[in-house]
Formats: C-alpha cells, sequence, structure tokens
C-alpha cells in the first residue's frame, strides 16, 4: 500500500491547504505492516511531533504536520484507501476473549453440575458414619439415614441438571454480544466465529460489495 498525499487532485489523499505542496508526501506500509511517513521534497516541509521528517515509521496517535497549517489524520488517510487495519487489529482481542469466556462458562457449568450430582452420594456414607461414632443405632439415626439415602441423590440429580440448564442460556448471551462486536470495521458485517488468524489471511472483507482490507 502506498498513498500519495497533497494538493494536485491526481493525489491519492487531497489535501486543499495553500501551505501544502502539490505532491507532500506518501503514507506505505512496510513488511511488518508498521505505517512509514515521507516526506515528497515538499516546501514546507512534514513534521512529526514536531520534529521535521524525511521519512519515518509513525503511529496514527503521532501528531503530524503537513506544511505550516494542515494536521493529518492519518486514519482519515487510511480510510481513503478503505484500509482499516487499525481497527481489525482490534477485534483479535475480542475473539480472544470470546472463546476464553466459551471455555469458562462450559467449564464451571459442566463442574457444578458434576458437584451437585456427586456430593447427595457421599451423604449416606457421612451419616453412617456419624452412627458409628456415636454408637447409638438408634431407629430415629436409621431413618435419617434411609431418609438421606433416597431423598440426596433425587435432590443431587435436580440441582445437578438445573445447574446445566443455564449453560445454553449464558452461551446464548455471550454468542449475542459477539455477534455486534465481531464485525467488519467498516460495513459491520458479523465475521463469523472464524480465528481472527484466519481473517487475518485473508486480507479483506468478504461481504458483497465491502471493500474494506487489512494487513
Amino acid at each position: 500500500m502506498t498513498l500519495r498525499i497533497g494538493k494536485a487532485n491526481d493525489n491519492d489523499f487531497v489535501v486543499a491547504e495553500p501551505s501544502v505542496s502539490r505532491y507532500h508526501a506518501k503514507l506505505s506500509r512496510d513488511g511488518d505492516g508498521s505505517l512509514i511517513l515521507e516526506d515528497l521534497s515538499s516546501t514546507n516541509g512534514t513534521f512529526v511531533n514536531g520534529s521535521q521528517i524525511l521519512k519515518k515509521r509513525i503511529a496514527p496517535s503521532d501528531r503530524i504536520m503537513l506544511g505550516n497549517n494542515f494536521e493529518l489524520n492519518v486514519s482519515e488517510v487510511l480510510k481513503s484507501n478503505n484500509d482499516y487495519s487499525e481497527e481489525f487489529a482490534a477485534l483479535k482481542s475480542v475473539y480472544s476473549e470470546f472463546v476464553a469466556q466459551k471455555v469458562r462458562i462450559q467449564s464451571a457449568t459442566t463442574f457444578r453440575a458434576r458437584l451437585f450430582q456427586a456430593l447427595p452420594f457421599a451423604l449416606p456414607g457421612i451419616v453412617g458414619v456419624a452412627i458409628g461414632f456415636s454408637g447409638k443405632g438408634t431407629s430415629l439415626f436409621l431413618g435419617v439415614s434411609l431418609l438421606v439415602a433416597i431423598c440426596a441423590p433425587a435432590a443431587g440429580v435436580y440441582f445437578g441438571a438445573k445447574q446445566a440448564a443455564k449453560a445454553p442460556q449464558l452461551l446464548q448471551d455471550l454468542s449475542n454480544r459477539f455477534k455486534i462486536d465481531y464485525v467488519c470495521p467498516k460495513c459491520g458485517t458479523f465475521l463469523g466465529e472464524i480465528p481472527w488468524e484466519s481473517l487475518a489471511n485473508k486480507k479483506h472483507c468478504q461481504a458483497p460489495g465491502c471493500r474494506a482490507k487489512w494487513s
């Protein structure tokens, strides 16, 4: 990608400012995707964060002046060429967080369901141990032990199933948020549950009519 910036109408990004030269500067990306700004022997110079430059690696957050009065917005220049690389890069964390939360929900739900299902089966044994240590195998203790042996497993199955039933709704809520956040930065089309790295290799949005690019 190389974008020429200046006052002449055949530039990629036209600047109508007297102190800007006809062909003032060019913006490009190097092999690792970094932005490079180069002055094209302009009359009034190109400045990055107050220092005049001939060629310099920049970030979109840098303050860039062309000539005496024009402050260049790098994001606007990139969008003039449908380059949404910066916005697309931010989607990497969106996808990573989605996968992490999905795993957490599934793991936590499975653990709680199994815990509720397993603990009640241990209660009859606990009651039996208590009876043994007390040495009072009365009818009351035996009745309690029988009641626990019958009811506890049923309660465990019920509460375990109740915990498991929460997972689909939690996953659906997570998916709904993901569909809002994981979209093309230009056209807003949901990018699907496709890993960010796979989308990065495609280098552009796949939606019909959208020409958003990222590199």
